[in-house]
């Protein structure tokens, strides 16, 4: 099995030539701590930026990066976030922690009373079945300053 070890991050432009790409994601491997080469170019980076490819894509076909939000099941306040990191493991009966372990996973970013409460706010495993299953598609990430990739909160007026 080929894996691929990609990274993405935002590019910081050096060269007034490069100023149109300042803010733009630049991908490939990293090639020192402020550098990302994509196999042609090598380019500065914010290093706070720096995600790393999870191997998987969405349903839509597109890469799946570290700290993207990513929507489920189209529904706007269904919101997650793609995380590299130690998350607990839950016994579904009696909902405790039997233990934890370190991997791809994902967490809810709280949009309603719904994605509050348990067990809908557990960090689950990402992996290929449950972005098939949840139907995930990107919207961005959390570097991102545009308003779709911050989640939405929708307010409901009961009379």
């Amino acid at each position: 099995m080929k894996r691929e070890i990609l990274f993405k991050a935002k590019h910081i432009h050096a060269l007034p030539e490069n100023e149109w790409m300042e803010g733009k994601w630049v991908e490939g491997f990293l090639s020192g701590e402020d550098y990302i080469n994509d196999g042609t170019y090598e380019y500065m980076i914010d290093p706070d930026t720096i995600c790393q490819y999870t191997g998987l894509m969405d349903k839509n076909g597109k890469k799946i990066w570290e700290n993207d939000i990513l929507m489920c099941h189209d529904n706007p306040v269904d919101l997650v976030k793609a995380v590299f990191g130690e998350f607990n493991v839950i016994e579904v009966e009696s909902e405790e922690v039997i233990d934890s372990v370190i991997g791809w996973h994902y967490e809810t970013i709280p949009t309603d009373a719904l994605s509050k409460c348990e067990p809908f706010c557990y960090s689950m495993p990402l992996t290929e079945d449950y972005v098939k299953r949840c139907k995930m598609k990107v919207i961005g990430n959390i570097w991102d300053k545009s308003e779709d990739a911050k989640p939405i909160i929708l307010f409901i007026m009961i009379s």
